[in-house]
């Protein structure tokens, strides 16, 4: 917690001094020579004879053109020092207010929970937690028995439900190799696979979904994705092949029903 308190006095610190360097810079802007004074040093070259009247006139012309455009340009802000103070008393305050909401409301005393900790209790509050917590207690699982398939299956699942379609494929791949001829486990890979391509049944995919099926042909949810696959190949055929099942089991009043059909071309019964 010491740490905690050095690490929030010295980003206060830094914010405070890089604010007050770039005033410094503000402050410290040098405008170059001023208008006035380029015009009196052009008179000075004339009467002189250093300058001609068509050079003169010339340069009278362009120090005009100069004066119109830096005109229209906004002027830098200038920071006085009295800015400055206020600069640094905000940042005080600002400093000062953080650190008492979070004595307020914060647990300073309380020593950072280690992670391993938290997954051993999470562990008994299964029926409470959400899919990343439930994918950190079956990666536990796992490390402790990287034989068990259904430990396996659960973590690629939990992985999937927690926006990792990546972490979920690797899983899903580890149960097979476990048990090959699993079905399910197939389709799930597929399924991974293609959200982790934007939703779109990529070659990698679609050979999981064939293989899903080749082992179980009522595997419905391979049925649906390899029949977007054929729509999206343009094959109208086989779309029908993997929809037909799919549509017909399907309860009549359930509007995915009529949804594939719909997008079925020439339809289906």
């Amino acid at each position: 917690m010491f740490v905690f308190w050095i690490m929030t006095a010295g980003l206060t610190a830094l914010a405070g001094l890089l604010v007050l360097a770039g005033a410094r810079r503000g402050a410290v802007i040098d405008g170059g020579v001023s208008a006035a004074a380029e015009l009196a040093e052009l008179d000075r070259l004339r009467a002189r004879g250093l300058l001609d009247e068509a050079g003169w006139s010339a340069a009278r012309a362009e120090a005009g053109r100069r004066i119109l455009s830096s005109g229209r340009e906004t002027a830098p802000v200038l920071a006085e020092p009295r800015d400055r103070l206020w600069v640094l008393g905000g940042l005080a305050v600002m400093a000062a207010a953080a650190l008492g909401l979070y004595a307020a409301i914060g647990m300073p005393g309380m020593p950072d929970q280690a992670y391993e900790r938290r997954v051993d209790q999470w562990a008994g509050e299964l029926d409470t937690l959400e899919p990343a917590q439930i994918a950190a207690v079956a990666a536990r699982v796992v490390k402790d028995r990287p034989d068990d398939h259904q430990a396996l299956t659960m973590l690629g699942a939990a992985r999937f439900e927690a926006g990792d379609p990546i972490g979920a494929a690797s899983a899903f791949r580890r149960a097979l190799i476990l048990q090959p001829d699993d079905a399910q486990s197939w389709s799930r890979l597929g399924e991974s696979l293609a959200r982790a391509n934007g939703g779109a049944v990529g070659a990698d995919a679609e050979a999981a979904f064939n293989q899903s099926l080749r082992r179980d042909p009522d595997q419905l949810g391979a049925r649906y994705f390899l029949g977007e696959a054929a729509l999206a190949r343009g094959d109208a055929r086989a779309a029908r092949a993997m929809w037909g099942p799919l549509i017909a089991a399907l309860d009549p009043a359930d509007p995915r029903r009529a949804d594939l059909q719909r997008r079925l071309p020439g339809g289906t019964n």
